[in-house]
């Protein structure tokens, strides 16, 4: 084979093979943080619980803002 082509040929080889490691490590990574943060979640973050106060004035607010008193 012509030097150019073998070089084309290892230039190209290793950047797939670079590309290809970090796919595979970002993937590996993004499964971590995944399986880690599933495992900090509270219960009670998990039921999707709302503070009642925040709802009452959010309720507040907008009745206030339909009124036309604001």
């Amino acid at each position: 084979m012509n030097e150019g082509v073998e070089l084309v040929l290892v230039g190209m080889g290793t950047v797939f093979a670079f590309l290809t490691i970090l796919v595979v490590m970002t993937t590996l990574m993004s499964n971590l943080v995944m399986r880690l943060e599933r495992d900090e979640v509270s219960p009670a973050e998990e039921q999707g619980s709302i503070d009642t106060v925040l709802v009452a004035a959010i309720t507040a607010a907008i009745g206030k803002h339909r009124s036309g008193n604001h």
